[in-house]
This record gives structure tokens, C-alpha cells and sequence, in this order.
């Protein structure tokens, strides 16, 4: 073979081997991307200056409260009873003895004494002339605080003779009695007290007259039952035809609570007034603390030796939220401890230091060390040089 045909051939293996070649790398598959190599989605944020709190969830009962029971005063039997469920209010009648209503009045004591006697003072009269203008009547106008009322006394007795026993009570013969003199006294008006006017008497006489009562113009213990504000029947506890003087019934305030049994250590760090968030089907929504319960209790079907709590009452802030449920397991959450006026940024905004410790990273800058204090509700407190309100901040996204 010529040297001319040998270079020939020698210049085709190699560019058929360069051929091949190329056709190989061509054919090799290009590498994939594997999940966990996409980048992470970023945003920025700016570090804002806030109040962090923490918070403990405590499970609670939404419901009317704790039912007190209700007990009769009047002697007679039981007629009308009202049904579990039922709301009375004001002037309206909370049973019946011997066929006579007893109607529901206001107040913070109960009537301990007849009222019927003209410028009787005190302040019964008052809770009586209340109620009487709240349901409409007029009472005509009252003495003002201060004044001195001439009272009689009802049942007067001797002066002491000497040596301070008592003197032997005069005859009541007829020959006698029409000579003696009533007795009377006078008596300040305070600034809780009224008088029981004729125009007072008046009114009771209209009111008794409307709602079906014996028109006297006076009220006997027992004519009224007087509690602090309207009630809703939690239970009965006796049937028609029992005895009236005895506990008759159950019954609970009308606006609902939720009641959370607290240990005796945390229920101390809770005032009436805390503010709390409570956890409902259809969201979140805060209420308030309205009480703090001073009486240790055993749960009912709790664990054996489980501590006694005391019970926490909260009210939310807009009761139409809670206004289609009757009862419910509600959790709420009770603020602990709280920071106030501190740098925060979104939780995503921390970068984990190979060194240890965190950082955070400025905008088109540097990472900057941080040192983190609270974390609450997606934020946590952080502390670094040069880091101020309205800095912006890597977060993800």
C-alpha cells in the first residue's frame, strides 16, 4: 500500500473515532434535578417592634354557669311550676303557692319584713320602689337623703323602771288603752334607703291589682322572691302538690360562661379582667375573665388523687358567637408570661449558624448573629447588632 493511502486511512479512523465519540456524549442522558435541590422560596419582611405573650391552653365548659338552687319562703303547696330551660325576668312569675303567683323583683337582699306601714324607711322600700318604677309605676316623689321621718313603733316598749328592770306594761283594758299615746321615733334617710310613701302604696296596690294579686297595698315576706338579675330554670326539684317551703328548683344566671377548673399555683396568676382567646367551631373569638373562684374542688369523674381546682368564669366578648350553642368543650387559652415592646420577625426568617446560634439576613446584605428571646404565634423575639424596627429580612415565603 502507497504512504499516500496509508495517510488516507489513518486520517478516517480518526475522524470516524471523534464520530463516535461525539455520538456517545450526545447519547448519555442529561442529569435530573432532585427535589431537594429546588430552591426555597424567599420573601422579605421587616422586623417590627411588638408585645409577645405566651399562652396555656386550659380545656373549659361553655354553658349557663353553675346552677344554684332556689328555695321557697311562703308556707303552702306548690301549684305552678315553671319548665327547665324557661328564662323569667322582672315582675314575672317564678311559681305559684296555693294557686298565687310569686313574682320575680331584683335586688341584692331579700325583703325580711312586712311592708305596709306609711314612712316605713329603709332600704327593702328602696329595692321595692325600684323594681315598682322599672316595671312602670309611679311612686310619686320621695324624701330627700337626710331627711328625718317621724316613725310609729309598731310595738313599743315600757321604759325601764328603776334599777333597770323593765316596767310592767300598762293595761290594754278599754278603759285605759284609748288614753295612751303612740309612740314614735325619727329616723334619718340614708342614702340607700326610701321611704314607703301613700303614693308608694298606691303604686303597690296598681301593681298587685295587674298582675292578679290580693290588693292590700303592703308586701309580706314571701310575696316576692328577690334575686340579683333574671334567671333561666337549670332543673326542678320538686313536683305539683309538694310543700312550697323547701328547695323547689335550680337555676343558673341567663348570659353564658364557660367555666374552666384551674389548680390552685396557675389559677394565682389569673385576675378578673385577663383577657383570653377561646377556641370555637367556627373560630377563635376573645372574651374575659369575670371571676376567679375561691372555693377548692374535686372534678367531677376526675382521677383519683387528682388535685382539687378552683373555677375560672370567662365571658366572651360578642355573645352572638356563641349563640347557637347551648354547651360545648371549649379550649382557652390564658396569656402567660409576656415581653412587651420587642424586635420579632417571623420565625422563617432565622438561619441556623454551622457554628451554632442563629442569624438573620439583611436584605441585599450580610447575615447578621441574633439572640432570640420568646416565641409566640409564628414570631420570635431577637436581639443583633445594628438590627432595628423596619429593617427588612430574608423569610421564606
Amino acid at each position: 500500500m502507497s504512504k499516500t493511502v496509508r495517510t488516507w486511512l489513518a486520517a478516517l479512523v480518526a475522524v470516524a473515532g471523534l464520530a463516535g465519540a461525539a455520538v456517545v456524549w450526545a447519547g448519555r442522558p442529561a442529569a435530573t434535578r432532585t427535589p431537594h435541590d429546588r430552591p426555597v422560596a424567599v420573601d422579605t419582611t421587616p422586623i417590627v417592634r411588638t408585645d409577645l405573650s405566651t399562652a396555656e391552653a386550659l380545656p373549659g365548659d361553655l354553658g349557663f354557669g353553675t346552677a344554684q338552687p332556689l328555695k321557697g319562703v311562703r308556707d303552702g303547696i306548690v301549684t305552678w311550676l315553671p319548665s327547665p330551660g324557661t328564662t323569667i325576668t322582672r315582675g314575672k312569675q317564678l311559681y305559684r303557692v296555693n294557686n298565687r303567683a310569686v313574682p320575680l323583683f331584683y335586688g341584692a337582699m331579700p325583703l325580711f319584713r312586712t311592708l305596709g306601714e306609711v314612712n316605713t324607711v329603709g332600704p327593702d322600700v328602696q329595692l321595692v320602689a325600684t323594681n315598682l318604677r322599672a316595671l312602670g309605676y309611679a311612686i310619686g316623689a320621695q324624701p330627700r337623703t337626710g331627711a328625718s321621718i317621724v316613725v310609729a313603733d309598731a310595738d313599743p316598749q315600757p321604759a325601764p323602771a328603776a334599777g333597770g328592770e323593765p316596767a310592767s306594761r300598762p293595761s290594754t283594758s278599754p278603759s285605759t288603752s284609748a288614753a295612751l299615746p303612740p309612740t314614735t321615733r325619727r329616723v334619718v334617710v340614708g342614702a340607700d334607703d326610701d321611704v314607703l310613701t301613700t303614693a308608694m302604696t298606691s303604686a303597690i296596690r296598681r301593681w298587685q291589682r295587674d298582675n292578679r294579686l290580693p290588693v292590700t297595698g303592703r308586701i309580706d315576706v314571701g310575696d316576692v322572691l328577690v334575686l340579683p338579675g333574671a334567671i333561666r330554670v337549670d332543673s326542678l326539684a320538686v313536683q305539683l302538690g309538694d310543700p312550697a317551703q323547701a328547695p323547689l328548683m335550680a337555676v343558673t344566671p341567663t348570659a353564658k360562661v364557660i367555666t374552666v377548673p384551674v389548680e390552685a399555683a396557675r389559677a394565682a396568676t389569673i385576675n378578673r379582667g385577663d383577657t383570653v382567646t377561646v377556641a370555637l367551631p367556627e373560630g377563635a373569638t376573645t372574651g374575659k375573665v369575670t371571676a376567679v373562684g375561691t372555693a377548692l374542688k374535686v372534678e367531677e369523674g376526675g382521677l383519683d388523687g387528682a388535685p382539687p381546682k378552683l373555677t375560672v368564669t370567662v365571658t366572651v366578648d360578642d355573645p352572638g358567637k356563641i349563640a347557637r350553642l347551648d354547651s360545648a368543650e371549649v379550649p382557652v387559652d390564658f396569656v402567660g408570661e409576656t415581653r412587651e415592646g420587642v424586635l420579632a420577625v417571623p420565625v422563617g426568617a432565622l438561619v441556623a449558624l454551622s457554628e451554632g446560634g442563629y442569624a438573620v439576613q439583611v436584605a441585599g446584605g450580610t447575615l447578621v448573629a441574633v439572640e432570640t428571646g420568646m416565641f409566640a404565634k409564628g414570631l420570635v423575639e431577637i436581639t443583633g447588632e445594628g438590627l432595628t424596627e423596619g429593617t427588612n429580612v430574608v423569610t421564606t415565603s
